[in-house]
């Protein structure tokens, strides 16, 4: 007989950060920085059974998939840890817009890091089975402080790099009265802009010293104000993206620009999220560009 889990992972947006993978160990590899967990993430349910041989299938959003490069490794570094062999059918349920700077690969790495877990009966905490998720995203470069983000929800400050249990966190303390908006108008490759040198160069110069400032004054209006003269210095700013940062400068809103994605975020109080919203939908091609939802103060969670 085959077992079901499920498991959920809040995406997440980072505003600013500073790259810091030059350790030989990828649980030590990773960024400082600063972002927040969405109540928007990665459903992921996987179904496991007892086979002559081992085999993982992957869907995203229903659709079978060769690609899955993050997910694929996160199932086999547990496939290594049971003695048996097994087939194991992962289906991620998606509700962010994919590669816009969402944290969409570390929350599906994460989920199914969980539901593994728990489904082969692994038996690690939550912070080893998040450092499996953690190293996957850090050898196909598709993250460096998603995964420790995602695992504890809130509005993050990364304080010392690494996976969980490694790396470390301050919380920013805010009220339930914020609410996140965004507007995804297309992606940028991860990979790219960490292996672009001159890139490299200008987020660990302006990400460390706007950091360092966070931490002394953690306030949610700092976080948006430090998060917008990031995207500002380190120069990927796209005329899509300007446009709309100046419609809502003019407005009386923060935004920012989620790194990596040519997205539009803002954190802001509930009682304004509507205009903000408003002004987005102006410069969206579809329904599907703008996301409302709320801080996830929970992290990644098993749900059945």
């Amino acid at each position: 007989m085959g077992r079901m889990v499920v498991a959920f992972s809040p995406s997440h947006i980072t505003g600013l950060f500073q790259i810091c993978d030059q350790s030989g160990d990828p649980l030590s590899k990773g960024s400082k920085g600063a972002g927040f967990s969405l109540t928007k993430g990665v459903k992921t349910t996987i179904h496991v059974q007892e086979s002559g041989q081992s085999s993982v299938e992957i869907k995203i959003n229903g659709d079978l998939t060769e690609s899955a490069e993050v997910s694929k490794s996160v199932a086999d570094a547990f496939l290594s840890l049971v003695e048996a062999n097994y087939q194991i059918f992962v289906e991620h349920d998606v509700e962010v817009p994919i590669g816009c700077g969402l944290g969409s690969s570390g929350a599906g790495a994460l989920s199914l890091a969980l539901a593994l877990n728990e489904a082969l009966e692994v038996k690690l905490s939550v912070v080893e089975a998040a450092q499996i998720a953690h190293v996957a995203e850090v050898k196909c470069k598709t993250g460096l402080g998603t995964v420790i983000a995602e695992t504890f929800g809130g509005i993050e400050i990364r304080v010392k790099p690494g996976a969980p249990g490694v790396g470390k966190i301050k919380h920013v303390e805010v009220d339930d009265n914020y609410a996140v908006a965004c507007l995804c108008l297309g992606s940028i490759s991860t990979k790219e802009a960490l292996t672009d040198p001159e890139i490299r160069q200008a987020i660990n110069k302006f990400g460390g010293a706007l950091l360092d400032k966070l931490v002394r004054k953690p306030q949610v209006n700092n976080f948006m104000q430090f998060s917008r003269r990031f995207a500002e210095s380190v120069g990927l700013v796209s005329e899509k993206v300007r446009k709309v940062l100046t419609e809502a400068d003019s407005r009386g809103f923060t935004c920012s620009m989620a790194m990596f994605g040519d997205t539009v975020f803002s954190l802001t109080k509930k009682d304004d999220v509507e205009e903000l919203l408003q002004i987005f939908r102006k410069h969206a091609q579809s329904a599907e560009e703008v996301i409302s939802a709320e801080i996830d103060f929970d992290g990644a969670r098993i749900l059945s």
